[in-house]
């Protein structure tokens, strides 16, 4: 009998999914949840028990990096900054819910609030840009986020308003579990454990965007300057938004003069005000600023 091409390529083992399939037991006294016989990766509460932590962790370094790479994701760009900060309209409400109420604390915080979501502003100009911008690319570039409000939200949001994927790194917490509206579907992952997130940020990331933020964006940003300072992974731009807000928090000249850091530390990052000046820096390091906008070749090669 004449054998078909397909058979050429066929499966030697049955699939994960027909080996549950299969294997799941009828109603009887082993279909019950005590019973052992489930498939160790069809049974959740032995996934789940302590001893299978290295595995839940290998799963959680796996999931995003198959997922991305069948998304053919390879090059991003990551936008660190505050849950808190708040987009100029909502910040304007809470200025106006202040003003109604007569609370003069509440009124401060909401003229603060309405400062600081100039950032938020900027962090959506500023992947909507560069989502504009890879799309004349012959490589593409995706925005990443940790996935939540503020800042993250912002950074999807104009990649969303610029027709372009965004990934959403999100973390389980107890008071911030929802991603937000504007991550790609496909690329929205969650992850348990911090320090897989955080290689997640790094892994494909060819410049960190560093907008104001507390002690999260402070861990994230101020690790990967670690990692860049010792030689663990490769320089990359990395952009410090709004010059006053970092100065004020983190006296850089201090660290330089009580020699807790070289003088040249200090150019491992860049202060940036707007997303223009944020992409110029970005493309002039990476010499995208000689590419042919028509055809996404390089223009000395056109």
């Amino acid at each position: 009998m004449e054998q078909s091409h397909k058979d050429l390529t066929a499966r030697n083992f049955p699939s994960a999914q027909e080996d549950v399939a299969a294997t799941t037991p009828p109603a009887s006294r082993y279909a019950g949840p005590e019973s052992a016989y489930r498939l160790a990766f069809d049974d959740a509460e032995f996934l789940l028990r302590e001893d299978l932590r290295p595995v839940r962790m290998q799963l959680e370094l796996l999931k995003p990096e198959m997922v991305q790479r069948d998304h053919r994701i390879e090059s991003t760009i990551v936008i660190f900054g505050s849950a808190r900060i708040l987009p100029r309209e909502a910040a304007l409400e809470r200025i106006a819910l202040a003003k109604d109420t007569g609370d003069a604390i509440a009124l401060r915080l909401a003229e603060m609030q309405l400062t600081m979501s100039h950032h938020y502003e900027e962090a959506r100009r500023f992947a909507c840009l560069v989502t504009q911008a890879a799309k004349r690319l012959d490589h593409p570039i995706a925005i990443v986020t940790g996935g939540g409000p503020g800042v993250m939200e912002a950074g999807n949001r104009g990649a969303f308003e610029a027709g372009g994927p965004s990934i959403g790194l999100n973390i389980v917490l107890p008071h911030e579990q929802e991603p937000n509206a504007y991550i790609t579907p496909e690329l929205c992952f969650q992850f348990h454990y911090f320090a897989l997130r955080k290689m997640h940020f790094l892994m494909r990331a060819i410049a960190l965007v560093c907008f104001p933020g507390g002690f999260g964006t402070l861990d994230e940003t101020f690790e990967a300057l670690t990692l860049m300072q010792t030689g663990k992974v490769r320089r990359r731009p990395v952009l410090l938004f709004g010059r006053e807000f970092w100065t004020k928090l983190i006296n850089f000249e201090l660290l330089v003069g009580t020699g807790m850091i070289s003088p040249g530390d200090l150019k491992l990052f860049h202060f940036v005000e707007s997303a223009e000046e944020a992409w110029g820096v970005i493309e002039q390091h990476y010499g995208l600023d000689a590419i042919d906008t028509t055809t996404g070749a390089f223009a000395e090669d056109t």
